[in-house]
């Protein structure tokens, strides 16, 4: 059977492998990163016209901090995102199921949104609200992550940054086929590999269902 390597940091990682053994499929967790908060300061909520969450690593990473937050509404980028905020306390004003730019584009233009975030964070490409960012954790490279499943297996790219550690890590690439979580994550891994797809939406599922089919045809036209 095909092994699935999944790439993402904990505890994303240990999620996609059990959806993916759910599926049937052989993957393992090796995370290309790991999450570390960063200190930050929480500003006063009355300038602010909701809270907007594009991962959960935001809200586990935050801390204490995250409570005053509380009197804001979230606008979440996917269903993790959500059941995160709503077991910090948050009230949930819109999810998500295409990616920050698609929820951003579903909102009204004129709202001021706070957005604890990564410190590699993505600028939305066309948001018309006024969103600004406060770094709140920060993925640190794994040295040394034990590659040696990829041979002739899939790895599961979730982000431009694992695309572009992955292609640092590995440099024979023939039978190694990508599946990406979105564009912009199957361009970061550059050239070389067996096969390169996209999955259709940026989740999780997505991304298996992808995975899935890559292991019936591992060589798709």
């Amino acid at each position: 059977m095909t092994r699935l390597l999944v790439l993402r940091p904990q505890p994303g990682a240990e999620a996609t492998v059990a959806k993916a053994r759910e599926r049937g499929l052989k993957a393992v967790a090796v995370p290309l990163f790991e999450i570390e908060p960063i200190a930050w300061n929480p500003p006063e909520v009355a300038g602010f016209d909701g809270l907007l969450l594009t991962s959960a690593n935001a809200v586990r990473m935050a801390g204490d901090g995250l409570k005053a937050l509380r009197g804001l509404k979230a606008y979440t980028v996917g269903e993790a995102t959500a059941e995160a905020a709503r077991e910090a306390g948050f009230d949930i004003a819109a999810t998500g199921d295409s990616g920050v730019d698609r929820l951003l584009g579903s909102l009204e233009p004129d709202l001021k949104l706070l957005h604890p975030c990564g410190a590699d964070r993505r600028e939305p490409s066309e948001a018309k609200q006024k969103i600004i960012p406060i770094p709140v954790y920060r993925a640190k490279p794994v040295e040394a992550p034990d590659l040696s499943g990829a041979e002739a297996g899939i790895a599961l790219v979730h982000s431009p940054r694992a695309g572009r550690r992955l292609a640092e890590l590995v440099s024979d690439r023939e039978r190694i086929s990508i599946a990406a979580i979105s564009e912009a994550a199957a361009e970061a891994v550059g050239d070389g590999w067996r096969t390169v797809r996209a999955a259709e939406k940026p989740s999780d599922d997505a991304l298996l269902a992808l995975a899935a089919s890559l292991c019936d045809n591992p060589h798709p036209k």
